[in-house]
């Protein structure tokens, strides 16, 4: 089914163990992580510009909520109207997220696979606090634990960061529930490995640290 990916899997495999040398696996996995971030910071500036554009809209897009709020898909068709009139996207902001998606499938696989380029997978032995880095949710306890509370902790600054810089995330329909987004990567530890975890981690800490330095200079 995702044998398209089986050349990145292994790309990443082998650098993944090349990074092992002198760190441990985690800490790879760490570094490979702010590595993606570091290609996709372009994208996030360009989506702060994006913000900012979006921010001066907010006055008319409060002005059509308040003339059809009641009509969700007359508003709906109002706010793309004045999106293209605008040249700007409500959503922009998701582009950098969307396109993580690949790299996160990557690492997934890397932990999952039992086989990778015809021969095993030693990375399925690699531990952090005594626990398999490949392991699934409560199955990787303590370090489940671990990553769930900074993935929550991470998630009450960006939601607080929201809530003092409201833009028109709040604005558009549905903007309450993507709001509540940053908690759902608390609940995705349960499901993927701990090393999609370090993974989920890292690259959210990023996320709140890097909209932090882009608001603080404009």
């Amino acid at each position: 089914m995702f044998g398209f990916l089986d050349v990145p899997v292994e790309g990443a495999y082998h650098l993944i163990h090349a990074l092992t040398g002198p760190l441990s696996t985690a800490l790879a996995i760490v570094v490979f992580t702010l590595g993606v971030r570091l290609l996709l910071h372009p994208l996030a500036r360009s989506a702060a510009r994006g913000e900012r554009a979006r921010a001066a809209l907010l006055p008319e897009i409060r002005a059509r909520q308040a003339e059809h709020g009641r009509d969700r898909e007359r508003l709906a068709a109002e706010l793309t109207k004045l999106q293209q009139e605008s040249g700007t996207s409500l959503f922009a902001g998701c582009l950098p997220m969307l396109l993580q998606l690949p790299f996160f499938t990557v690492m997934y696989r890397l932990f999952t696979a039992p086989v990778i380029g015809g021969e095993p997978n030693s990375l399925l032995g690699a531990t952090l606090l005594g626990t398999p880095l490949g392991a699934h949710g409560l199955a990787g306890a303590p370090l489940e634990y671990v990553l769930a509370a900074g993935l929550a902790i991470v998630a009450w600054f960006s939601v607080r960061w929201q809530d003092r810089h409201r833009d028109t995330t709040t604005a558009v329909p549905g903007g309450k529930l993507l709001r509540l987004l940053p908690y759902g990567t608390v609940l995705a530890t349960l499901v993927v490995p701990q090393a999609a975890g370090i993974y989920l981690l890292t690259t959210t800490a990023w996320t709140a640290a890097e909209r932090a330095l882009l608001r603080r200079g404009t």
